[in-house]
């Protein structure tokens, strides 16, 4: 395309050289830039990237977004905008032809959930035989296709990028967790959703947002941001069992639809039956009454898959045709994950980071229990403590806590496991500055019978160190090694 046309989108702009010249890429990563390429640069929290400008001229980029004019050498045209990184979001879309209309596109929000939800429908999709995209917390999917990721909600210029691949590959659908970071950041910009669900929200980010306040503003950008035409068949979906949907109905047109297990909503699941090994329900909706079977552990779990039975109806799929399929549905990685049923124990993993989701999740495990739970959880560095404590007095509803760091990065480890050990309601806890020695503590104490949960991380491959460095870690090969060092088995064991 020419950048010419791209650029007519912009209406204050300062253009130092000439436009007229084509281009077939749009990238604010100074390493990707080269000839075709526009280069957006910006100043992010701890990067100004216009320092990388003269590199990128280097490799053959002719054409370069800028918030103030550079001395630069070589022939290359500047773009003066005020905000470079609103405009890297009109030029990627319209490059690539606005791919989120181009197929059904729908997001997940709420403080947890998210992952699970998106990657139910993401399955959901492709047991009807639907080609599919997830993105998300554990990575980039088309079909069957995984590339791991960054962030939940990765920037503007990427996340278009993903879009358009999912489209170029034949995707049906695509589902999005959407952070409360990417909504606050812009990075939803030019996003045009179809469905937008709502899981919950419960303390967390305030190290970011300040205030639960400017938290569910942010959540609430999602459905706002779906627009104000009617004339597209756009659908909201919310979780009736949270106080925060009530807001979330009054800040968009669009037809609203509720789900729920305790309170009063319009699709409700109930005579619910529990096992670690799944979980049978009636989902309860206004057209009748489905017998619904699953292999997801929990009470929030059978909240999630309701929310993404829904979220693929909406957009066509029979209900009866839906409520059939979850039976065979794969796990959702790293999320209430039984490891190796074989072991003596139940040795289970999560991605419970906050008061709310560890709470749920204990009470998910609890009535399964058959001697003592152990129970390990891990705070962040560098976020919000207010929420620490709490934190460690939910942990102490089992018989034994372990509190660890969990990617620690700049902060002290022994400073976030005493946090965490100020709520502690009991005295039969232990903390642990390295979380692996923590893991292979938990499995050490445990006998045949006992549960043992380790919380926070679920497959997350790294530990963030001092440096902000990714140092490989993952809980559940952790975990595993050490459960068949004690009790033997494994994929090793003849």
């Amino acid at each position: 395309m020419n950048a010419q046309q791209l650029f007519d989108h912009i209406l204050i702009k300062q253009v130092i050289g000439r436009l007229d010249i084509e281009v077939n890429d749009v990238t604010t990563d100074s390493r990707q830039a080269k000839a075709g390429s526009i280069f957006v640069a910006s100043k992010g929290y701890t990067v100004d990237s216009h320092r990388f400008v003269q590199d990128v001229v280097e490799q053959g980029c002719q054409i370069v977004v800028v918030n103030r004019m550079l001395e630069l050498q070589g022939e290359v045209t500047q773009v003066v905008v005020p905000d470079t990184l609103r405009v890297a979001s009109h030029l990627v879309h319209h490059l690539y032809d606005f791919p989120s209309k181009q197929l059904t596109t729908i997001g997940v929000t709420g403080t947890n959930g998210k992952t699970s939800i998106a990657t139910m429908i993401h399955h959901i999709y492709r047991k009807l035989g639907k080609g599919s995209a997830y993105l998300g917390t554990n990575g980039f999917q088309i079909n069957e296709k995984v590339t791991k990721g960054a962030n939940t909600t990765p920037e503007t210029v990427v996340l278009t990028k993903k879009i358009h691949e999912a489209v170029e590959a034949g995707a049906e659908a695509m589902t999005l967790e959407v952070s409360s970071h990417g909504l606050s950041l812009g990075r939803l910009s030019g996003v045009e959703f179809d469905v937008a669900i709502f899981s919950n929200l419960t303390q967390d980010h305030l190290d970011f947002h300040g205030s639960m306040e400017a938290y569910g503003h942010a959540k609430s950008l999602l459905f706002s941001q779906l627009g104000q035409d009617l004339s597209r068949d756009k659908y909201v979906i919310i979780n009736a069992d949270d106080p925060f949907s009530t807001y979330l109905k009054s800040v968009t047109p669009y037809e609203s639809l509720t789900y729920g297990i305790e309170q009063e909503a319009q699709f409700m699941a109930t005579n619910i039956h529990e096992s670690l090994q799944g979980v049978t329900f009636d989902f309860v909706t206004p057209f009748g009454t489905y017998p619904v079977r699953s292999p997801y552990v929990g009470r929030f779990n059978i909240a999630n898959l309701m929310a993404a039975m829904l979220g693929v109806w909406v957009k066509g799929a029979p209900l009866e045709t839906v409520t059939q399929v979850v039976a065979d549905l794969e796990p959702v990685e790293g999320r209430l994950e039984v490891l190796d049923p074989s072991l003596p124990i139940d040795l289970i993993i999560d991605y419970a980071h906050t008061a709310d989701g560890m709470s749920k999740l204990i009470d998910a495990v609890e009535p399964f229990v058959k001697q003592k739970l152990i129970f390990l959880v891990g705070m962040a560095g560098e976020r919000d403590l207010t929420k620490t404590p709490e934190m460690g007095r939910v942990a102490s509803r089992a018989d034994y806590v372990i509190f660890t760091p969990d990617n620690p990065a700049n902060d002290d480890p022994k400073m976030l496991t005493a946090e965490l050990a100020k709520g502690a309601t009991h005295d039969n806890y232990v903390e642990f500055t390295d979380r692996a020695e923590g893991i292979r503590h938990a499995i050490e104490v445990a006998e045949p019978g006992d549960t043992v949960v380790l919380a926070s991380k679920g497959r997350e491959p790294y530990q963030i160190m001092p440096g902000h460095v990714k140092v490989p870690h993952r809980d559940d090969l952790i975990g595993l090694e050490a459960a068949y060092q004690k009790f033997g088995g494994g994929p090793n064991e003849d």
